[in-house]
């Protein structure tokens, strides 16, 4: 019998191969995507023309502004870091993203009677983010079996699938190539040109370079010229 799993899906990279490794488990993927008042709207886009094409049998964009709390490079006018990042938490990060994010697809995924939920997080090109780490998905695991009707009940066990987290980018996108991946329809950069271009110098940038370099293939994306 096939089962149902909620895939958070942002139509990036990552969250593109995680749909892909989705289907590939036999899973029947319901995306779930978030338009949050985040600065730019070209990987939303891409989810949305993309996510039935990828093998998502529903998908979902959940709508709230989240510009009224702040506190992040991605939410507000704070200026997108160019030259690479320290060892402090970067200003990329938005606060709760992924407890919120989670915190949905918990919520439609005991609606559908679905008990996996899939989030394309990483432990080692995470950009110093908190709520990528193991420890938090494991707590939030827990959490979600604690919260919820069927988890008190015990007709079903929820599990926060994360195929990518010990994963190098690199590592990343050559999954994504054996399972069909098309990277030129996913788009990573945190600050693109109004054209749609990625800038090719923020930290997702660098990352995702840097993981296709390594992979020995060409990233499939456009770049603002003389910034590959």
């Amino acid at each position: 019998m096939t089962k149902k799993a909620v895939v958070l899906y942002s139509g990036g990279l990552d969250s593109t191969t995680c749909l892909a490794i989705a289907r590939a488990e036999g899973y029947e993927p319901y995306a779930m995507s978030f338009a949050y008042g985040q600065r730019h709207s070209v990987e939303l886009e891409l989810a949305r023309r993309n996510a039935k094409g990828a093998g998502a049998i529903e998908h979902l964009v959940v709508e709230f502004d989240y510009r009224q709390v702040g506190g992040s490079a991605l939410t507000s006018d704070v200026a997108v870091p160019k030259d690479g990042v320290g060892s402090d938490i970067p200003v990329t990060y938005v606060p709760a993203r992924n407890t919120i994010f989670l915190s949905f697809a918990l919520g439609w995924a005991e609606a559908l009677g679905a008990y996996d939920i899939f989030i394309g997080v990483n432990a080692l090109d995470y950009s110093g983010y908190p709520d990528c780490r193991p420890e938090y998905i494991a707590a939030f695991e827990q959490m979600a079996n604690l919260a919820t009707k069927a988890g008190v009940e015990g007709t079903g066990r929820f599990k926060i699938r994360t195929p990518l987290i010990h994963l190098t980018k690199a590592e990343i996108i050559r999954k994504g190539i054996d399972l069909g991946v098309d990277y030129g329809r996913t788009h990573s950069c945190y600050d693109p040109t109004p054209e749609g271009l990625a800038c090719g110098r923020c930290d997702s940038c660098r990352l995702r370079l840097k993981g296709f370099a390594e992979a020995g293939i060409t990233d499939p994306v456009k770049y603002v010229k003389g910034e590959m």
